[in-house]
């Protein structure tokens, strides 16, 4: 039995003085020290050798896997140590080399024409809410006065979840949600995504963002209107700006208007940038509906407000000359380092 221990033991000796790797090494192990390995047998085989040399051949299958065990721990540690030499020598920094400069980010255009927006109207005593994406069908148009048959609801326009719940096509549902939830005096402005079911191109996006104003308080007039836009135009495009007011029609407010600034390129004039007419379109607006304000359990006869809406891609691209509606979206670092 010790011959044939010696000649296990030799063998393995043999075998870890040409392995190349942990990997080997770990074969190695298996080979005799695993639960089918060499010594392993000859231990299973220990029920078969008389109980008076049984504690001699014990010591032989013990000192044959000490000997093992210790050359592979001693291989194990060169192979180890080899390894962490090998990683520093990689990781090495030669300190004498120029340093590289980080990549800086940039504020997108979008973010800087919402940091203006919100400025302005906040000077203005404005507060800043925000509304929910999916939203209900309710809130985006029942509450707004846009009945069940309104073309607005076709699913070619919005996209809907459910029959009840819908991606929201316009911030104007957090009007709604606002009234529910504040009493008046009410003056908000809510940035947020909207959705349309729209094709892409230079000035369509099914995803956009808008940006809703709301005031409700007694005593409120067109003139208030009129005068808190006309402040705006000033403040986002110039001193000189002008606003001029067409009759249009919102389902939420009455009456309504379509809100134009003067060319802020030509100063009225007529060029490439206002198409000759001198004017540029940027938002609706209008006086809240009662309608709206009565679900709301808001009195029409005692409070009176206005809202409008603009899209805040439309002011990104007006205010720096931009005539692709795309490039806002595409991530280029060469677009969105301009900025």
């Amino acid at each position: 039995m010790k011959e044939k221990l010696d000649a296990i033991k030799q063998k393995a000796l043999e075998k870890l003085s040409q392995v190349t790797d942990l990997d080997g090494l770990n074969e190695i192990r298996v080979e005799f020290l695993g639960k089918k390995g060499e010594l392993t047998a000859v231990l299973k085989s220990m029920k078969d050798v008389s109980p008076e040399d049984r504690p001699k051949v014990g010591q032989f299958v013990n000192d044959a896997r000490v000997a093992i065990e210790e050359k592979m721990d001693e291989i194990k540690k060169t192979f180890e140590a080899k390894a962490l030499e090998n990683k520093l020598k990689s990781e090495v920094i030669d300190v004498t080399l120029p340093g590289k400069d980080p990549e800086v980010g940039h504020r997108h255009p979008n973010t800087i024409a919402l940091s203006e927006v919100e400025k302005i109207f906040i000077g203005m005593g404005y507060e800043v809410i925000e509304g929910p994406e999916v939203e209900y069908d309710y809130f985006n148009f029942e509450a707004l006065n846009i009945p069940a048959n309104h073309p607005a609801k076709d699913e070619q326009d919005t996209f809907y979840i459910s029959k009840d719940i819908l991606l929201r096509t316009q911030t104007s549902s957090c009007q709604a949600r606002v009234m529910m939830d504040k009493k008046p005096p009410i003056r908000v402005i809510s940035p947020g995504r909207v959705y349309r079911s729209d094709e892409v191109d230079a000035t369509h996006s099914p995803c956009f963002h808008q940006i809703e104003g709301l005031v409700i308080d007694k005593n409120i007039t067109f003139a208030d209107l009129k005068g808190t836009l006309a402040e705006f135009a000033k403040a986002l495009f110039g001193e000189d700006t002008k606003v001029k007011f067409r009759p249009h029609h919102f389902p939420f407010t009455e009456p309504s208007a379509e809100c134009d600034v003067s060319c802020f390129k030509c100063g009225g004039k007529g060029c490439r940038f206002c198409k000759g007419s001198g004017w540029i379109e940027i938002l609706g607006c209008g006086m809240v509906h009662p309608r709206v304000l009565e679900m709301r359990d808001i009195d029409p006869k005692e409070y009176t407000g206005f809202a409008f809406g603009l899209g805040l891609e439309r002011i990104a691209l007006l205010k720096y000359e931009i005539d692709d509606m795309r490039l806002m979206y595409e991530n280029d670092t060469r677009f969105l380092k301009q900025f």
